[in-house]
């Protein structure tokens, strides 16, 4: 499905801004652009998850490639230096696709080249390949290659500049050679078929990023270029990075066999029907990562952990909608283990710190995390034995209340927050400036704190508790008058965002959406077509909802610039593409009869696959057309909520 001709390889400016995605299941990864030059801090041919999942490290940047056909040399690699692109290994590609891996042909000198990168599945390294073949009629051109390896060894947020302290020395043995330039990283294990080893020791300097340029941060790096290894074409040319121990260069066809077959039998379990589907269950599988014993979910590549909100959100997508649900258990008892005070961790730190509970809706996200699993699976031994009094503690710490202030008031609505504190997932905050201030009773925080009650009160049923039942049951009714009385707004026909103290916040925000479409909704049926019917008129677009009217005097319909301007637009109008899900499952619930509308709803995340990261869907798009891809190219919610509602069909 991911294929591009010469016409977008060879056009620098196009090439560029799609990038490509490798993952190895422990939290590493290796990324860059489809025309070979870096534009991220974050693009890296080896990140190294030293504390799987998290502890990265970027150790290799990228190789230069250089191919010698008849005497006459051919350099593949491209990279932005101030000014000028150098070399233009671009203007060689013929093509590149996913099949299933990152693949470039290149025609050069009469002879077609096919490189490929690929990560070994649960290990912290790269393998990248090149084979041969000749184009021509006649005499077989004679081909050889040049790589050499480009090294960072950096903290992975952070970019390398030159310095003396970087220690160029390496040792060989036996096709590997090791490097520690750094004295408290890892060695690097480079294992390779090739004919022989040359000690460069080289800086290159002043690489661009242009990304990281139209994100207001420095966007130079300097890399180390410590040798360079020989090959000859007529066979395979094979290279293997990591950071956990050598790896031979002889086992990269298995390897890669291992990986191809993984892969397959991921599509095959998941039973997808259309290539979107497909695609979308291999995008899937790359934020599914090992945490301890069990499994988490990164949130999004290049720069996110494992956050509890997006993993609760983007579970279901993710492992049920895939025939994954032995991850989906491994998750939910990996977070149940770190429930604190009734609450689940907002995130787990890059650095490995305590987790941190800054978060009022994740928690409730996972009721609906496991009533989905219970609902898909028919597994209820699993969720009494393991969760169920989990569950109940949860609610309890709710009732009595827990951290910054969140509390079920009089009126059974939840409130939560402080004026200090952003608990809801519209969290941008510069300094102590608050840019979307939502302390108090937030519209979806009420909505899924109903839904975790009839749920509770389900699962009670299930289990024989008829005293719990009743009392989640009264709670809910409670929750459910004082919510419609409340909320609605009658003279914008849609519900208001926050109550406080009174005051009603009469934003159009796409958080109402979620009133409609949880499972258990508080709203009537005409109610639920009025509110999808706002949202559709004024936040959907063709790539998911906007986070603010046009009509509001606060929309920012461009996310672009400084820190400062990205974060004061990021919940003011941004496009956000995960809550698509809950917009398709509402409209579903309000018009019955118009699935092709569904699909046409989707079509624009479709044609986004082609886009940003290829094969993937972003995490945010300008409000505006023609909704430019911003943020991450990877993001988990946006392709499990695709996903989740597709296979819901």
């Amino acid at each position: 499905m991911i294929n591009f001709d010469s016409n977008i390889c060879t056009d620098f400016s196009a090439a560029s801004s799609r990038e490509w995605l490798e993952t190895n299941g422990i939290g590493g990864f290796a990324s860059g652009t489809i025309a070979g030059s870096n534009s991220r801090r974050y693009h890296g041919l080896l990140t190294a998850a030293t504390k799987p999942p998290l502890g990265r490290l970027t150790v290799v940047s990228k190789v230069e490639d250089t191919v010698t056909i008849d005497g006459s040399s051919y350099e593949l690699s491209s990279n932005q230096y101030p000014g000028n692109v150098q070399p233009r290994g671009f203007e060689y590609l013929a093509s590149f696709r996913l099949d299933p891996f990152p693949t470039w042909t290149y025609v050069v000198g009469g002879v077609e080249i096919v490189k490929r990168v690929f990560m070994i599945h649960g290990r912290n390294a790269t393998a990248v390949t090149y084979t041969a073949k000749s184009k021509s009629r006649g005499k077989k051109p004679t081909a050889a290659m040049t790589l050499r390896p480009m090294l960072s060894f950096v903290d992975y947020h952070h970019l390398r500049r030159e310095t003396s302290e970087f220690n160029g020395d390496y040792y060989t043995n036996n096709g590997t050679i090791e490097i520690r330039p750094i004295a408290d990283m890892p060695t690097l294990f480079v294992s390779h078929n090739g004919k022989g080893v040359e000690k460069t020791g080289f800086w290159y300097r002043d690489f661009e990023y242009a990304i990281e340029k139209e994100r207001g941060f420095d966007f130079q790096e300097d890399l180390f270029q410590p040798f360079e290894i020989a090959f000859d074409l007529d066979k395979s040319a094979s290279v293997i990075f990591a950071t956990d121990g050598d790896l031979a260069f002889e086992e990269v066809a298995d390897f890669e066999k291992l990986e191809v077959k993984r892969r397959k039998a991921l599509v095959k379990k998941a039973g997808a029907r259309s290539d979107f589907e497909k695609q979308l269950t291999l995008a899937a599988d790359q934020f599914i990562v090992k945490r301890g014993e069990g499994n988490t979910i990164i949130a999004g590549y290049p720069w996110f952990s494992d956050w509890g909100r997006d993993t609760m959100i983007a579970l279901p997508g993710l492992t049920l909608a895939t025939g994954r649900p032995e991850i989906s258990r491994n998750i939910l008892i990996e977070f149940a283990k770190s429930v604190s005070e009734g609450m689940i961790p907002n995130r787990f730190p890059d650095e490995g710190e305590i987790p941190e509970y800054n978060t009022v809706d994740a928690t409730l996200w996972y009721f609906e995390a496991v009533r989905t699993y219970a609902e898909s699976t028919g597994d209820l031994q699993f969720v009494r034995e393991n969760l169920y009094s989990t569950l109940a503690e949860i609610l309890a710490w709710h009732l009595r209340g827990t951290r910054y202030n969140i509390h079920l008031d009089t009126d059974g609505l939840l409130y939560a927050g402080s004026p200090d504190v952003q608990l809801t997932w519209m969290d941008a905050k510069i300094g102590d400036l608050v840019i979307t201030p939502r302390q108090g009773k937030a519209v979806e925080i009420q909505a899924l704190w109903y839904n975790a009650l009839m749920t509770m009160a389900d699962l009670a049923q299930q289990f024989g508790d008829e005293d719990d039942r009743a009392k989640y049951l009264s709670m809910a009714e409670l929750t459910k008058q004082s919510f419609n009385a409340t909320f609605w707004n009658e003279d914008e026909h849609c519900l208001f965002d926050v109550v406080d103290n009174g005051n009603r916040d009469a934003s159009i925000r796409p958080n109402q959406i979620f009133a409609a479409s949880l499972h258990h909704s508080m709203l009537a049926d005409d109610v639920a077509r009025k509110v999808v019917d706002k949202v559709e008129s004024e936040l959907l677009t063709p790539v998911g909802l906007r986070s603010l009217s046009p009509r509001d005097p606060a929309y920012r319909p461009i996310y672009i610039g400084s820190p400062f301007d990205r974060d004061s637009s990021y919940h003011q109008g941004t496009v956000w593409a995960w809550l698509i899900g809950g917009f398709v499952d509402a409209y579903r619930r309000v018009y019955p009869d118009r699935e092709q509308r569904v699909d046409e709803i989707l079509e624009g995340l479709r044609i986004h696959l082609l886009e940003a990261g290829v094969g993937q869907i972003s995490e945010i798009f300008d409000a505006d057309p023609p909704h430019h891809s911003r943020g991450c190219p990877a993001q988990a919610w946006s392709v499990a909520e695709v996903l989740r509602v597709m296979r819901k069909a």
